[in-house]
């Protein structure tokens, strides 16, 4: 259809005009073998992000489409047509309602955390080199690869037709954009961007190519609710896609909740945010939408800006309707080099560049993972990717175990029980420590590694905030994660937000360096041998009363 509007020399509207259907019609009819329109995505964040802030599991969480997503949606498309990524969006919605109502939420937390910054890296990369056409308005002889290398290649080709008015205008947004951050941060930048991008377009009349031309503008209404296309061949094709958007979703909506828990303090239920997740997904599906996870930057801002609850979410995909009336010609005129300018910020800001460094330094075993994860991402499949990494992850841990593991000899495999008599062995309980208010001790046993990160993680968040003073012992911990490690920085890191004083006591070198490596620094914690130490230490503080707890001897 395309082809034979270019051949008539007519465009979108006009050809809606005298075929007598909405221009929204037109635009999905020739979408479903071609590429993404944006109206797809104005669809999945009015339905969507609502469905999400309606049902989700934290109170904060801002749904819609993501950066994240752009890989999986173009290569889907490629394969399968725009009717194939709804179907397959409204699949995967299926799929997180599953895994919510069976529970799997709770093992999504256990995805190791070099996993988790590798494929995000991995993808800020793809989304990268994935807008380096539009950034330069390079021409293309062909359609444009989606691998990684077979992109590079294409591009490498066509540098000879850069546009540089395409050019410019990106590198002013992305100037634009980095000074607003650095002088200005409570203005909207991105808008600010965009808006004088596509002045500066229109009043120079600037050769470079727009959403109205290439897209033929943004709709101005919702289409109507319409189940997919659906086959049971359709349906197994893109089988292995739904998995892949419903894989993805879940960790980048639980992820973003888990930033508003440290944010906020609160705790987030993640099966309850999977089951909304994907009644999202098939919302925006039914309206031809594309798929919705959760937002960390939006959900970021949506706290910043002083939010309370799920009311906020649910008007801010409400608002986008109005925009959609009243903004929606406007939109015609912004240049596709401001929004790429916008996705390489995007990508630049999500790549988590000091965690992947600090992982590189921390371990030979973390770097391994981490560097797995991102390569596969970038060069084989974002599943493949996460998969593998999760597999390293586990038998690294396994490694560690065993060296950690030893048999002396002559000694039994089962130690004699002992009383807490003070034998040298342990100390005897303190009833004191347990009913002091100022001081909260909490004791660690066996290895910390990333399956009990998330359950300890959220017992430090919730009991850290009603003592002056918490006391962290590791003394019978052999060694600990990097995602361990990650957890324990957020902790230290709330807790010097907060005032509270935090003591890690009984760490062994191995655990400390850890530990300073991911934040743990002597400006958020107070290091000591023995608890007793610790405790001693926080009642010589000034501000801080008496109790019963004796001095710890000399």
């Amino acid at each position: 259809m395309r082809a034979a509007r270019a051949l008539l020399g007519i465009d979108q509207k006009t050809l809606a005009e005298l075929a007598g259907v909405s221009l929204p019609t037109i635009q999905r009819m020739e979408a479903s073998t071609g590429n993404v329109t944006p109206d797809r995505g104005l669809y999945t964040a009015v339905v969507g992000g609502f469905i999400v802030s309606l049902l989700g599991g934290s109170r904060f969480q801002i749904g819609g489409p993501a950066g994240a997503f752009i890989v999986l949606v173009a290569v889907t498309a490629e394969r399968h047509g725009v009717d194939g990524v709804i179907l397959a969006t409204m699949m995967a919605g299926i799929v997180l309602i599953a895994a919510g109502l069976l529970r799997i939420g709770t093992y999504i937390k256990f995805i190791p955390y070099p996993v988790t910054v590798g494929f995000t890296a991995g993808i800020a990369v793809i989304i990268f080199a994935s807008q380096l056409r539009d950034l330069s308005g390079i021409t293309l002889a062909g359609k444009e690869p989606s691998e990684f290398v077979p992109k590079l290649a294409a591009l490498a080709d066509g540098l000879h037709t850069i546009n540089p008015s395409a050019l410019g205008v990106a590198l002013v947004s992305v100037a634009i954009i980095a000074g607003l951050r650095r002088w200005r941060p409570s203005w909207p930048g991105i808008l600010i961007a965009v808006v004088l991008a596509a002045i500066a377009t229109a009043a120079l009349s600037l050769p470079i190519e727009t959403i109205g031309s290439r897209f033929g503008g943004v709709p101005r209404e919702l289409p109507s609710p319409a189940l997919p296309a659906f086959s049971l061949a359709k349906a197994k094709a893109v089988l292995p896609d739904a998995i892949s958007f419903a894989l993805l979703a879940a960790i980048e909506s639980l992820l973003s909740a888990v930033v508003a828990d440290g944010m906020t303090g609160r705790r987030h239920r993640s099966n309850c945010e999977l089951v909304a997740q994907g009644a999202a997904n098939i919302g925006a599906a039914l309206f031809g939408g594309i798929c919705v996870t959760g937002l960390i930057a939006r959900t970021a801002t949506n706290i910043r800006a002083g939010a309370r609850g799920p009311l906020v979410g649910m008007l801010h995909s409400v608002f986008l309707l109005p925009f959609m009336l009243v903004a929606a010609p406007l939109a015609s005129y912004i240049p596709l080099a401001a929004l790429a300018a916008v996705l390489v910020v995007v990508a630049w800001t999500m790549a988590e560049k000091q965690e992947f460094a600090t992982l590189l330094r921390s371990s030979w075993g973390d770097a391994v993972v981490l560097l797995a994860t991102f390569l596969l991402t970038i060069f084989r499949d974002l599943t493949e990717g996460i998969l593998v990494g999760f597999a390293l992850g586990a038998v690294l841990f396994i490694h560690r175990m065993a060296e950690m593991t030893g048999i002396e000899e002559r000694s039994p495999l089962v130690a004699a029980d002992r009383p807490d008599d003070g034998n040298g062995e342990r100390v005897p309980y303190d009833p004191a420590l347990a009913v002091d208010r100022d001081i909260l001790v909490y004791r660690i046993t066996g290895a910390f590694f990333f399956g009990a990160a998330s359950a300890i993680g959220g017992v430090l968040d919730g009991i850290a905030d009603k003592r002056k003073a918490l006391v962290v012992d590791f003394a019978a911990v052999p060694f600990l994660d990097s995602t361990a490690a990650n957890v324990l920085g957020r902790v230290a890191a709330k807790a010097q937000r907060k005032g509270i004083r935090l003591f890690i006591t009984g760490a062994s070198p191995a655990v400390r360096r850890a530990l300073l490596t991911h934040g743990v620094s002597p400006k958020r914690a107070r290091y000591r041998q023995t608890i007793e130490r610790a405790v001693a230490d926080i009642k010589a503080a000034p501000g801080v009363t008496e109790s019963t707890v004796p001095s710890p001897p000399a």
